[in-house]
């Protein structure tokens, strides 16, 4: 029987020799991240379960620091102390550390941990980020992922499949964020609810790994279990930059799905999502001259080098706007050294951006650019709920690095095309 990727992964995984949506299966876990921030959560329910401390298999499972690095509070450092200390005792040698690796989700692909067909699990809700790559990514919670350092199973229900086709040339100035975009707010974010989003279509397959894995990251935005990018040339390649050889990887030909949604992106123009909702998208050019005070780019949505190289083009030569703050933070150590060895570091400081290491901190208002009673932000991240990126009476808009660089210069948002 023709299976969907999604189906395909979970009848490998569960050892069965096919699934259909619907049914219950318990399948054997390929990789298992958590983060500073829920690792100590998974912690403390495996020594409630099991007496102590302990996994499956070290080399299964991956720890990595983000959300409050380095340590921005007494807490913040007694729940890094306790990965440190578990890391060690465990022998897990996927452990990035303070300085040593980024954001969870950029690290899984950037570290090639993620790979085609894989079963990945991570304490984190954007998990699905590593579906760029063709793995069935997902996020679980804390007692969840206990049983899966315990026995290295979970139990799933196959979610039903959803087959996007993009095609267009993406106009000057459109870029894999307005796209999501553009879907989220046709769909909504309850559309895709428990479903297996596969991206395919002309547009899909001339993406790079940094556009794929945008729009793989932002799948839970509209309620997706998992988003998927097929493997091909394309992510083939990216392997074999490492030395790493894998196979093309997608759905069998007449796989069938719940849904098959069209768009055509040849004349999508700059999306922005208003606050206070991901779906509350609009054309820029309906935003443009709202006047904002901070400006993001960044996170594991839009922290590579692809994203800054755009927004540089903008910044270069210009400054930004008096009275408005802009934050630029690479989603990982390697993206910020690519960065800062091609110039482009020196154009983001130049231009007057506040240039930080890897963390998520604006995006989860944790630290580094936490917003204030009645302020507004435009982001490159991926949630403007209210309260996001701080306090409950500021606003966030969430936009493309581009229009995020091009609002920074003018000290409102603006249509990033002017400058390109």
């Amino acid at each position: 029987m023709p299976q969907t990727m999604a189906e395909k992964i979970l009848s490998r995984a569960s050892k069965r020799s096919s699934v259909s949506p619907g049914d219950i299966v318990e399948a054997d876990i390929d990789l298992a991240m958590v983060h500073d921030l829920t690792g100590p959560h998974v912690v403390e329910v495996v020594k409630e379960i099991a007496g102590e401390v302990k996994v499956w298999d070290p080399d299964k499972v991956a720890i990595i620091f983000d959300h409050h690095v380095p340590a921005d509070k007494i807490r913040a450092a007694e729940l890094q102390l306790i990965m440190r200390r578990v890391s060690r005792k465990l022998g897990i040698k996927k452990f990035h550390d303070v300085g040593r690796g980024g954001i969870c989700h950029q690290v899984l692909v950037e570290e090639r941990y993620a790979r085609p067909g894989m079963l990945i699990v991570g304490a984190d809700s954007h998990t699905v980020t590593s579906g760029a790559v063709g793995a069935f990514a997902t996020g679980i919670g804390a007692s969840d992922m206990a049983m899966v350092w315990l026995t290295g199973r979970l139990w799933f229900m196959v979610p039903e499949s959803v087959k996007v086709n993009i095609n267009g040339t993406l106009p000057k100035g459109v870029y894999a964020k307005d796209v999501i975009l553009h879907i989220i707010g046709t769909v909504t974010v309850d559309g895709a609810t428990y479903k297996a989003v596969e991206y395919h279509g002309e547009t899909v397959r001339r993406m790079n790994i940094a556009d794929r894995m945008t729009l793989a990251n932002m799948s839970v935005e509209m309620g997706a279990k998992a988003g998927m990018v097929p493997a091909d040339e394309t992510t083939v390649r990216f392997f074999e930059e490492v030395g790493i050889t894998i196979k093309p990887f997608g759905p069998d030909e007449g796989a069938e799905y719940a849904d098959v949604w069209e768009f055509d992106v040849s004349n999508l123009e700059p999306q922005v999502a208003a606050p206070h909702s991901v779906d509350n998208v609009r054309p820029v050019t309906e935003l443009e001259g709202t006047p904002i005070d901070q400006a993001f780019i960044g996170s594991c949505t839009n922290g590579r080098y692809e994203d800054f190289v755009e927004a540089a083009k903008i910044l270069k030569g210009r400054k930004i706007a008096d009275g408005v703050r802009c934050i630029a933070i690479p989603a990982s150590l390697k993206q910020y050294m690519k960065l800062l060895k091609e110039g482009i570091i020196d154009i983001l400081v130049d231009a007057g951006c506040f240039v930080a290491h890897s963390t998520c901190g604006p995006c989860l208002g944790g630290h580094l650019g936490v917003l204030g009673p009645g302020e507004v932000a435009i982001s490159s991240s991926n949630r403007n709920f209210k309260g996001r990126m701080g306090h409950p009476e500021s606003k966030v808009y969430l936009a493309s690095p581009a229009t995020v660089a091009a609002s920074a210069v003018e000290g409102k948002i603006a249509d990033p095309r002017k400058y390109l």
